[in-house]
């Protein structure tokens, strides 16, 4: 029997760890691991390291501090996005509403397809600049 490594999360370089894990954390629900939490009397804090879990407590997203990080420039491929995360979502309308959601915690627009037929999407940039997808499943 073939023995495989685990893959235990996905990590995303950021300039700003505590933002990035901050907008994920809120977008999808994620909670932070034990110590990685926000400081409760609002004082400086941008740690090098972050790792948000799910309701399961499955480690799903860690956040790495670089000292810069060029944006995308997809879809021209100048600077390629390299990677991105696929979210979905159960219908069209919760597309719209989930949209609009991740735009009010800093996301921006990058590509507008909710009238696809066969997939219905937007692609939107995170804080960081780091695209991800959501779309009907």
């Amino acid at each position: 029997m073939t023995e495989y490594p685990q893959l235990l999360q996905t990590v995303l370089d950021t300039t700003r760890p505590r933002e990035l894990a901050e907008f994920y954390r809120r977008l999808l629900g994620f909670s932070y691991r034990p110590g990685d939490e926000p400081p409760q009397d609002n004082g400086c804090d941008e740690p090098h390291w972050l790792v948000l879990r799910d309701a399961n407590g499955v480690a799903r997203l860690a956040f790495q501090q670089v000292a810069e990080l060029p944006r995308t420039t997809w879809p021209r491929h100048d600077i390629p996005m390299q990677a991105h995360l696929d979210c979905t979502v159960r219908d069209v309308d919760a597309l719209h509403r989930q949209r609009a959601r991740a735009e009010s915690l800093g996301a921006r627009l990058l590509l507008d397809r909710h009238d696809d037929a066969e997939e219905p999407l937007f692609v939107l940039a995170d804080p960081s600049g780091h695209p991800f997808c959501i779309f009907v499943a």
